[in-house]
């Protein structure tokens, strides 16, 4: 069994032949690598300081296009560098910003390669909620860029439907929920539930491919997605943006049902509807079958009253019609009933009888004809000579002229 001592001026190895080697690095011919070095390094860095939080101000943030994230944290009297690796960086919300105060959760090392000492972060948090909210904002922006939180995009739900997709996890109380107030409220509406991981890695994925697969199946007349209450974190995954996205992409109408938290999630602000819970989900999406006869009785009790007031409001309205066409008929026949005695007063005046009733005659040659000037009566020659209450036969004699005064008062008197 080889013995070690170990001296001011270094260290000796024996064999079990009792010959003395040198330990590494003591000297030139026990020298050691760098690599041997700065590995040892790490190893003693990392054994005396386990995981802890550290608090700084963020400083020389930079992305590297491999996914890895380096900057430094610092206080008012010392830096270190950090680095988190691209693996950590997805379950990171936010890239920090500079000058950002966060809270940083690692373990100090040295990277061997360059014998650097450094603090590789595992997680990182802002003060507050800083990175959560910086990176829901920017999603946000982004959907309301492309236009997926207008309000015209938004659909109206069926009223009745038949089948409706549950998109939540089937061990959760979500689901319980669901269908217990789904029961209550109508029999009929048949439930398909879509399994789905609903917090934790990967869960946002499993949700995308859940709502593919509705998608494609085609089936369904309504979704709901969502889960119940929980912290920020269990929640994130109804934050994520390809998810929000999936979910405007939906063929069919679709109700968020994330619960209990105050914050509203993106899924809320792209689906067609958002419910505070799962059972207000099923609220809204199922009707109640005692609220529809209710309702049904309602609209028949409007309807008949509605009826009964248009039908009195149409009898007022034929009486009223009635008297305007009396009047107005009334009016008509007195109108024309004026027109025609004036008409008749007209055609008395200019009548021929009305000028035989004044005293004067027509005389009329044997072919009828009126013998209106004195050159037609020839002397001797018949004619008829037309008056108020008769025929004359008569013959012409000699014919003289009137005086001009007795010619004008007889045309004054025939006028």
């Amino acid at each position: 069994m080889a013995s070690r001592r170990t001296s001011g001026a270094g260290s000796e190895s024996f064999g079990d032949g009792g010959r003395v080697a040198a330990a590494p690095g003591s000297e030139p011919d026990a020298a050691i690598s760098v690599h041997d070095l700065t590995s040892a390094a790490k190893d003693l860095i990392e054994g005396a300081f386990p995981p802890l939080w550290v608090r700084g101000e963020v400083t020389n943030f930079k992305a590297h296009r491999n996914g890895h994230w380096y900057f430094s944290l610092r206080d008012a009297n010392a830096q270190v560098n950090c680095v988190i690796w691209s693996s950590a960086t997805r379950r990171i919300p936010a890239q920090p910003d500079e000058g950002m105060q966060v809270l940083a959760l690692g373990q100090m090392t040295v990277w061997p390669v360059r014998g650097d000492l450094q603090f590789s972060v595992r997680q990182l948090e802002a003060e507050g909620d800083g990175l959560w909210r910086k990176a829901l904002e920017q999603s946000r922006l982004r959907l309301e860029r492309d236009g997926l939180l207008t309000a015209e995009r938004k659909r109206r739900l069926p009223a009745f439907p038949r089948r409706i997709a549950v998109i939540t996890s089937p061990d959760g109380a979500a689901l319980r929920d669901v269908i217990t107030v789904s029961r209550a409220r109508s029999a009929d509406v048949e439930l398909v539930v879509v399994p789905a991981k609903v917090q934790g890695e990967g869960a946002a994925d499993s949700l995308i491919d859940a709502l593919e697969r509705v998608g494609r199946w085609g089936g369904a007349d309504l979704v709901i997605i969502g889960r119940g209450g929980g912290s920020r974190e269990d929640l994130w995954a109804f934050n994520d943006e390809r998810l929000a996205r999936a979910l405007a992409a939906c063929p069919v109408p679709t109700i968020s049902a994330v619960g209990h938290e105050v914050d509203i999630s993106l899924c809320d602000l792209v689906a067609d509807v958002r419910a505070a819970t799962p059972s207000a989900a099923a609220e809204i999406a199922v009707p109640s079958r005692r609220e529809l006869a209710a309702r049904v009785d309602a609209l028949g009790n409007r309807l008949a009253s509605a009826a009964v007031r248009r039908q009195d409001r149409a009898v007022a309205s034929l009486v009223q019609v009635r008297k305007r066409l009396a009047l107005t008929a009334t009016r008509l026949v007195d109108r024309r009933r004026g027109r025609i005695e004036t008409l008749a007063g007209q055609l008395e005046a200019l009548s021929p009888l009305a000028t035989l009733a004044r005293g004067f005659g027509v005389a009329r040659g044997p072919d009828g004809a009126t013998l209106s000037r004195r050159a037609q009566f020839a002397p001797g020659a018949s004619f008829e000579l037309w008056l108020q209450d008769g025929i004359v036969e008569a013959t012409a004699g000699a014919s003289k002229a009137l005086p001009d005064e007795r010619m004008e008062r007889t045309n004054r008197e025939l006028a």
